[in-house]
């Protein structure tokens, strides 16, 4: 049939016209010359005779053999780069399906037109499909427990839609709530990629508040759920979850996991392999080297990006900890040499771990060094008291002489 579509065409056209009433067979037919008609890229044809095929739907056909029949000829013209032509044939679709009352079809179709104008840009009228598409989901002739597992598959569907959504218009108010409402459906069995893409918005969401666990462990899954799809979204997602340890400390070697081991030694996971192991050898300059070598396949990602600044930041108080700990007094310049960081940065961790209470120390900057107390906690406090009750007498003096 592909080796010369033009007379295929044709034979399956005469079929339709020896059909005196509008039945399977002339369906069939149709749905051939569709897809033909597509195959030649002749499309102004396509859409006319799928115009005929429609009309089969209303009486000529069951239920099962249209939306099986339908289904197949998505899928094909799905593959077009043509964004105008595939709205104009979802809406067609759409507009029929209607008045069939076929709703699961409708559901199919509705969700396929959103993604294709989500693609395009066409935010608010994505956003009004996922109006329409929530709606049909809240509305159910029957409590049974297939019906309401259908809904909330459908209802998952929906809800990783409008999260792409979000994340395209980067409304990260909306995200966060989106994640935990969709936490609460219990009901659906959703297609892995539904479920991955739930589980990466989680993962982005407890990274914006540092929670470095939880986000690791929604990353996981979005890299697991994405795998099992097939999707090469699984990479980004792999990255993340390395991305989300590395913040968290770098207590756990990401790679130790069967699923993660197996694309450790992918080219665009070598990188993070490798940051990873300077990580946990502490080793700065090393760190900094592999960022500055892969710097396009790792700054690629805009999302990692955002966070690179905060990585190394973790990373240099790591070591800064490290060093500091067995002296009681410490020269900045040499701090500077170790963390490859000028002494203005060195004396601003320092003042930021000080703040935090990691560090109970001072700063001499005279003389370019960082004082530690090694005291207890209950001295270095009441140290603290006295010399805040001095300062309270002498104020007091003052006040007195004048």
């Amino acid at each position: 049939m592909e080796a010369k579509p033009d007379v295929a065409m044709k034979k399956f056209l005469q079929v339709v016209e020896m059909e005196k009433e509008k039945g399977s067979w002339g369906f069939k037919a149709l749905k051939q010359v569709v897809k033909l008609a597509f195959l030649l890229h002749d499309f102004d044809a396509m859409m006319q005779h799928y115009k005929h095929l429609l009309e089969y739907i209303k009486s000529a056909v069951t239920q099962n053999q249209s939306e099986k029949t339908i289904s197949s000829i998505l899928e094909i013209v799905a593959r077009s780069d043509k964004l105008q032509l595939l709205q104009e044939f979802y809406e067609l679709t759409l507009a029929t399906l209607m008045e069939a009352k076929n709703e699961r079809l409708w559901f199919k179709v509705n969700l396929k037109l959103a993604e294709l104008c989500l693609e395009s840009g066409e935010y608010g009228k994505t956003a009004k499909i996922i109006k329409e598409l929530r709606k049909s989901c809240e509305t159910t002739t029957s409590n049974s427990t297939a019906n309401l597992s259908k809904k909330g598959t459908q209802l998952l569907q929906v809800y990783a839609l409008e999260i792409q959504l979000y994340t395209a218009t980067k409304n990260n108010k909306k995200l966060k709530a989106l994640y935990q409402e969709s936490l609460t459906v219990k009901s659906g069995v959703p297609h892995p990629r539904i479920t991955a893409i739930i589980h990466e918005c989680g993962g982005k969401a407890h990274l914006a508040e540092r929670d470095y666990s939880k986000a690791f462990h929604d990353f996981f899954e979005a890299f697991k759920n994405y795998d099992e799809a097939g999707s090469p979204r699984r990479l980004h997602c792999l990255k993340y979850l390395v991305l989300a340890n590395l913040l968290g400390g770098g207590t756990i070697d990401p790679f130790d996991s069967p699923e993660a081991k197996a694309y450790a030694p992918h080219v665009e996971i070598v990188a993070f392999r490798d940051l990873v192991t300077s990580f946990a050898a502490g080793d700065v300059r090393q760190f900094e080297s592999i960022l500055t070598k892969n710097y396009d396949s790792i700054m690629n990602d805009t999302f990692i990006r955002a966070h690179i600044e905060d990585l190394l930041k973790t990373l240099r108080t790591r070591v800064l900890l490290v060093l500091l700990k067995p002296y009681t007094r410490l020269q900045i310049p040499y701090i500077s040499q170790k963390l490859n960081i000028p002494a203005k940065e060195v004396e601003a961790l320092l003042v930021s771990l000080i703040l935090d209470n990691q560090v109970r120390g001072l700063i001499d900057q005279v003389n370019q060094q960082v004082i530690l107390h090694r005291g207890s906690s209950h001295n270095a406090q009441k140290y603290t008291e006295i010399e805040s009750w001095a300062q309270r007498v002498a104020a007091v003096h003052q006040t007195l002489v004048q």
